[in-house]
Protein backbone atom coordinates (compact mmCIF):
# COMPACT_ATOMS: atom_id res chain seq x y z
CA UNK A 1 0.00 0.00 0.00
CA UNK A 2 1.55 3.11 -0.86
CA UNK A 3 1.99 5.76 1.83
CA UNK A 4 -0.30 8.68 2.25
CA UNK A 5 0.33 12.05 -0.03
CA UNK A 6 1.01 15.09 2.12
CA UNK A 7 0.09 18.76 1.31
CA UNK A 8 1.00 20.03 -1.72
CA UNK A 9 2.23 23.97 -1.22
CA UNK A 10 0.95 26.27 -3.86
CA UNK A 11 1.77 29.79 -4.38
CA UNK A 12 -1.10 31.90 -5.28
CA UNK A 13 -1.06 34.79 -7.60
CA UNK A 14 -0.21 37.81 -6.65
CA UNK A 15 -3.64 40.52 -6.77
CA UNK A 16 -2.30 42.34 -9.65
CA UNK A 17 -2.03 39.00 -11.59
CA UNK A 18 -5.04 37.17 -10.73
CA UNK A 19 -6.70 40.48 -11.67
CA UNK A 20 -4.82 40.65 -14.98
CA UNK A 21 -5.82 36.22 -15.19
CA UNK A 22 -9.56 37.35 -15.00
CA UNK A 23 -9.80 40.50 -17.31
CA UNK A 24 -7.95 37.70 -19.74
CA UNK A 25 -10.64 35.48 -19.46
CA UNK A 26 -12.97 37.72 -19.54
CA UNK A 27 -11.89 39.37 -23.08
CA UNK A 28 -11.67 35.49 -24.24
CA UNK A 29 -14.91 34.60 -23.23
CA UNK A 30 -16.31 37.89 -25.07
CA UNK A 31 -14.63 37.06 -28.09
CA UNK A 32 -15.83 33.31 -28.47
CA UNK A 33 -19.54 34.59 -27.64
CA UNK A 34 -19.50 37.61 -30.14
CA UNK A 35 -17.81 35.05 -33.33
CA UNK A 36 -21.43 33.60 -33.83
CA UNK A 37 -23.57 36.73 -33.87
CA UNK A 38 -20.12 38.01 -36.52
CA UNK A 39 -20.57 34.42 -38.69
CA UNK A 40 -24.44 35.04 -38.58
CA UNK A 41 -23.80 38.13 -40.34
CA UNK A 42 -21.17 37.50 -42.53
CA UNK A 43 -22.92 33.71 -44.20
CA UNK A 44 -26.47 34.28 -43.05
CA UNK A 45 -28.51 31.85 -41.07
CA UNK A 46 -28.21 28.85 -43.67
CA UNK A 47 -26.01 25.67 -43.48
CA UNK A 48 -23.19 25.32 -45.22
CA UNK A 49 -23.34 21.84 -45.43
CA UNK A 50 -26.92 20.92 -46.55
CA UNK A 51 -28.44 23.48 -47.48
CA UNK A 52 -31.03 23.86 -44.75
CA UNK A 53 -32.68 27.42 -43.70
CA UNK A 54 -32.99 28.95 -40.13
CA UNK A 55 -35.36 31.57 -38.79
CA UNK A 56 -35.28 32.83 -34.98
CA UNK A 57 -37.06 29.48 -34.02
CA UNK A 58 -34.89 27.29 -34.93
CA UNK A 59 -31.73 29.51 -34.80
CA UNK A 60 -30.59 27.59 -31.86
CA UNK A 61 -30.03 24.62 -34.64
CA UNK A 62 -27.12 26.50 -36.27
CA UNK A 63 -23.65 26.05 -35.07
CA UNK A 64 -20.31 27.37 -36.25
CA UNK A 65 -17.84 25.36 -36.97
CA UNK A 66 -13.95 26.49 -37.34
CA UNK A 67 -12.62 24.75 -40.25
CA UNK A 68 -8.85 24.68 -39.04
CA UNK A 69 -10.65 23.41 -35.96
CA UNK A 70 -9.01 26.16 -33.87
CA UNK A 71 -11.68 28.08 -31.61
CA UNK A 72 -9.40 30.70 -30.51
CA UNK A 73 -8.69 31.22 -34.81
CA UNK A 74 -11.98 33.88 -35.02
CA UNK A 75 -10.91 36.86 -38.07
CA UNK A 76 -13.01 39.50 -38.44
CA UNK A 77 -13.78 38.37 -41.91
CA UNK A 78 -15.08 35.11 -40.62
CA UNK A 79 -12.69 33.13 -42.96
CA UNK A 80 -12.22 30.25 -40.33
CA UNK A 81 -16.17 30.01 -39.90
CA UNK A 82 -19.07 28.08 -41.49
CA UNK A 83 -22.36 28.09 -40.23
CA UNK A 84 -23.50 24.45 -39.86
CA UNK A 85 -26.69 22.66 -38.54
CA UNK A 86 -26.62 20.42 -35.51
CA UNK A 87 -26.43 17.54 -37.77
CA UNK A 88 -24.06 18.77 -40.30
CA UNK A 89 -21.77 19.79 -37.64
CA UNK A 90 -21.45 16.47 -35.84
CA UNK A 91 -21.05 14.74 -39.15
CA UNK A 92 -18.26 16.61 -39.57
CA UNK A 93 -16.35 16.07 -36.71
CA UNK A 94 -17.25 12.24 -36.43
CA UNK A 95 -15.78 11.57 -40.56
CA UNK A 96 -12.38 11.05 -38.68
CA UNK A 97 -13.45 8.90 -36.51
CA UNK A 98 -15.10 6.99 -38.53
CA UNK A 99 -12.60 6.79 -41.39
CA UNK A 100 -9.92 5.38 -38.58
CA UNK A 101 -12.48 2.72 -37.69
CA UNK A 102 -13.17 1.17 -41.15
CA UNK A 103 -9.39 1.34 -42.43
CA UNK A 104 -8.46 -1.16 -39.37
Amino acid sequence: MAPPKRPVTVKLPSAAEAAARIEAMRRQTEGSANYRTKSLKIHGPICAKCGREFDQANLHLLTVHHKDGNHNNNPADGSNWENLCAHCHEDEHSRDLLGDYLSK
